[in-house]
């Protein structure tokens, strides 16, 4: 008989909406169809340096109201590259090995990533290296990772920042102002496009696309 699989997940990178919700859908699918068990990894790749590592272990009752939870139940973090991670001598070591440890430490079958361009990025570093088996699910408000329509995260951003300009509008409009209302995206510019468009913004400003501010002003 094949012996029950067992996978783990961790979420990686900034917060963005949907985290919890992508973890009740792989829970759910894993261990209600296919009778998987399903590890979370605390606090990403730094869960998997800890001996033991820091894990949760997920069920179907334990992950019933995920969807009305914001942020990510596992935690996650944005800093300390584990391939020049930063030590307490202000040294940076090569800790990958350290977490692909974890991982077999586990008796993962295969390990599930949700992150952004520079999560993923490690994480299939960190697979080629020690042979996981990676699945990558793209999240991140600023909508930049190749062969994704539409990332986890990115239409709550665009919501947010659209509601943020409908309120500009009147205040505005009251003291003959033009105002400038700056989001997130790092070097894309698909929050600001489709919120600019959606708030009825006069210019909108992308990186993708060179601008002056004279043309601004003239405009």
């Amino acid at each position: 008989m094949q012996s029950r699989k067992r996978i783990g997940i961790l979420t990686s990178g900034g917060d963005c909406a949907g985290l919890n919700a992508v973890i009740r859908a792989v829970v759910h699918r894993a261990m209600g169809t296919y009778d998987w068990e399903v590890v979370g990894i605390c606090r990403a790749t730094q869960g998997l340096m800890c001996r033991p590592p820091e894990v949760f272990s997920f069920n179907l009752s334990n992950t019933r109201n995920l969807l009305m939870a914001g942020g990510t139940i596992l935690g996650t973090t944005n800093k300390g590259n584990p391939f020049a991670f930063p030590m307490l001598d202000g040294t940076l070591c090569d800790r990958s090995n350290e977490i692909i440890e974890g991982y077999h430490q586990l008796g993962l079958d295969a390990l599930i990533g949700i992150g952004g361009d520079g999560s993923l990025a490690i994480l299939r570093r960190l697979a080629q290296q020690g042979g996981i088996n990676l699945v990558g699910i793209p999240k991140t408000i600023d909508n930049d990772l190749g062969s994704t329509e539409r990332s986890v995260g990115f239409d709550t951003a665009v919501n947010i920042a659209t509601e943020a300009l409908d309120r500009l509008h009147f205040t505005a409009a009251s003291h003959s102002r033009v105002m400038v209302l700056e989001v997130m995206g790092r070097d894309a510019g698909h929050i600001a496009l489709s919120a600019g468009i959606a708030g009825g913004a006069d210019v909108i400003l992308i990186p993708e696309i060179p601008y002056t501010v004279h043309n601004v002003c003239e405009t």
